[in-house]
């Protein structure tokens, strides 16, 4: 007999020689390919460890569930501390697999835009629909005009202060609006046992929450508008760092040069801190567990807690806002499931289930959320509120580019001021900065 090759016998097999129509093992092997299963969808979401737990209980569970029904999409909600999210996108890049959308702060987002997918489309459309982003959100989520990644909220620190404890020490009306006052009331408290605590160390939030604004209120800036021109070494830098040195021997808890984002909270609830610029977080788990947390009267302890901002010098009153950005990566093998969920995850009903659970800990990224219910349930959270709109970004005077992103991930700032607290001479600390920066923005 003639050899018949495997090419014709197939075709026969599926003219129904060996099996019926197309249908069987035969009509497989004649197509080339494997039988059409439905295959569901699936979004892996990478964030930070959030400083309001019940939010993030509420995305693994709640939220989860309603993307199944809603999308058909199997949702992962990955949560790591927010100090490794860095080094997790780093590696997801280099090895061109991991999360499909990483949930970035600060502006770590112009770190990665060549990494990220075009999600113009997507973030036109939310800003439309509700108000318009606030330009801190649009600057850390664009390039060259296309959005690098989706906005979600902003962040940001006020000094959550004992109000008992300030009055004892003078503070008689309000918490000290200037830096001398500021000094003079912390030489007292901590005379007392009640130091201020801040971070001086490599942590994502407190550190620069904190040193960015202190700069920045004595006239000094990283780099002119052009964003070339480092001028870091300057008269007010220069007096700021020793400001800083002798208002931290004087007012701190001089353990704070280690301290992470975590250290602060579990000093003032412990009641070993009286003031500390941080979110709301401090606040928000004093309420929920008043009979945990308690003055040494015995009394809960966040009836005693207030917000104001950081006080100012000659270059005004500042806060350094944290912007949340979701961003697609390139890399993901499932961008339109990953579409579908970030227009579903930032749409206003779905947003507000999260937002509510916030319960002010952070702001909208869209100035439609400025008018929600959520402010005026607490007059003490109501500061918050003013955030996105009362701060600037790093960088300044230029733009929050790679640049300044690059040099605020090096704590490059934070580093000036802690080297001076250690024992450097302030002059030497800022000309070492500012020669850091000159390597950043060469």
């Amino acid at each position: 007999m003639p050899r018949m090759h495997r090419r014709r016998f197939l075709q026969l097999s599926g003219a129904g020689t060996v099996s019926t129509a197309t249908g069987g093992l035969a009509g497989i092997l004649a197509s080339g390919r494997a039988p059409a299963y439905a295959q569901e969808q699936t979004v892996h979401w990478l964030r930070w460890a959030d400083f309001v737990p019940a939010s993030d209980q509420f995305l693994k569970g709640p939220f989860t569930q309603q993307c199944q029904k809603d999308l058909g999409i199997k949702l992962t909600v990955e949560t790591i501390n927010a100090n490794d999210i860095q080094a997790r996108v780093t590696s997801a890049i280099q090895s061109g697999s991991g999360p499909d959308i990483f949930y970035l702060l600060n502006n770590w987002p112009q770190l990665y835009g060549q990494s990220a997918a075009d999600v113009s489309e997507l973030a036109d459309e939310l800003g439309k629909a509700q108000g318009g982003f606030y330009d801190i959100c649009k600057v850390v989520g664009t390039i060259g005009g296309k959005w690098i990644g989706v906005p979600f909220c902003v962040g940001g620190g006020l000094i959550a202060w004992r109000k008992s404890w300030l009055e004892e020490a003078g503070a008689k009306d309000g918490f000290p609006k200037t830096w001398d006052e500021y000094r003079a009331v912390g030489q007292k408290l901590k005379k007392a046992g009640h130091p201020y605590g801040q971070t001086a160390g490599h942590t994502f939030g407190d550190a620069p929450g904190w040193w960015y604004p202190y700069l920045w209120s004595w006239g000094g800036k990283e780099v002119e508008a052009d964003s070339k021109t480092v001028v870091l070494n300057s008269k007010e830098t220069i007096e700021s760092v020793k400001f800083a040195a002798a208002l931290w021997k004087e007012t701190m808890d001089e353990g704070g040069l280690s301290w992470d984002d975590t250290s602060n909270n579990r000093a003032f609830l412990s009641g070993t801190i009286s003031a500390t610029n941080n979110g709301a977080s401090i606040y928000l788990e004093a309420k929920k567990k008043p009979d945990a947390y308690q003055t040494e009267k015995g009394e809960p302890m966040f009836k005693d807690i207030l917000h104001a901002s950081i006080p100012g010098g000659a270059g005004g009153v500042f806060n350094l806002p944290g912007p949340f950005t979701n961003m697609l990566m390139k890399y993901s093998k499932n961008q339109d499931a990953a579409k579908k969920f970030i227009s579903w995850a930032h749409s206003k009903p779905v947003f507000q289930g999260w937002f509510n659970t916030q319960q002010g800990y952070t702001a909208g990224a869209t100035k439609v959320w400025e008018d929600d219910p959520i402010w005026n349930v607490d007059p003490v959270m109501a500061p918050f509120k003013k955030i996105p709109v009362t701060g600037r970004l790093s960088g300044f005077a230029g733009p929050p580019n790679q640049k300044a992103a690059e040099a605020q991930t090096k704590y490059i700032i934070v580093d000036m001021y802690a080297k001076a607290i250690q024992g450097m001479a302030a002059e030497d600390s800022v000309k070492w900065a500012h020669g850091e920066l000159v390597k950043v923005y060469a």
